[in-house]
């Protein structure tokens, strides 16, 4: 699986951003699910999809909840039903919205693929759940470390400091040897 690599700079950053595949673009549409929705899916955030109702959370249309009509992956934007806005010809157009400012309030489950997602990321919590319980029983069985296991290794790591200090007393600093170089010089 291709990932986006993390860089600083910003250039690199909007490079990787525009010139990313279609699946990478996929799951950057992703909003973050309502918390009823989150604790009954065992997801915090999806890809947004076309049929799922969401509600508008930050800028000028806050508090806005409309169904997605369409999803445009290479700008990165999703169109909400009834969001539009006159133009000057009066012809009505959607407003675009990025997928960070809104909020899954209500899923289109009619994909089989997706509900295998749900149920794929739903299952490490059960699997997390199992372990916290696991650990506890665990921790009667490790035996407790005494104070005398302690001391030993630290005169174990005593004992060799010593020995690498004798041995380099045994060893004799070499005698320098003048160099002159081959054209005569000093």
């Amino acid at each position: 699986m291709q990932k986006i690599s993390k860089v600083t700079n910003p250039g690199k950053q909007r490079k990787k951003l525009f010139n990313a595949p279609v699946h990478i673009r996929h799951k950057l549409m992703a909003a973050p699910l309502s918390s009823e929705l989150a604790a009954s899916k065992g997801a915090k955030t999806l890809p947004v999809r076309k049929g799922d109702t969401v509600r508008i959370m930050r800028g000028d249309n806050k508090g806005f909840e409309g169904k997605v009509s369409r999803i445009d992956l290479k700008a990165y934007r999703i169109y909400l039903e009834g969001l539009t806005r006159e133009k000057v010809d009066g012809t009505n157009i959607f407003l675009a919205v990025h997928p960070s400012k809104v909020q899954i309030r209500n899923l289109n489950l009619n994909d089989k693929w997706r509900k295998n997602i749900l149920e794929r990321k739903a299952a490490p919590e059960k699997k997390e759940k199992s372990k916290l319980k696991q650990p506890s029983e665990n921790k009667k069985a490790l035996p407790k470390t005494d104070e005398s296991s302690s001391k030993s290794r630290s005169k174990n790591t005593k004992s060799k400091s010593t020995k690498k200090e004798s041995a380099t007393e045994a060893v004799k600093p070499k005698e320098k040897v003048k160099k002159t170089s081959k054209k005569g010089g000093n």
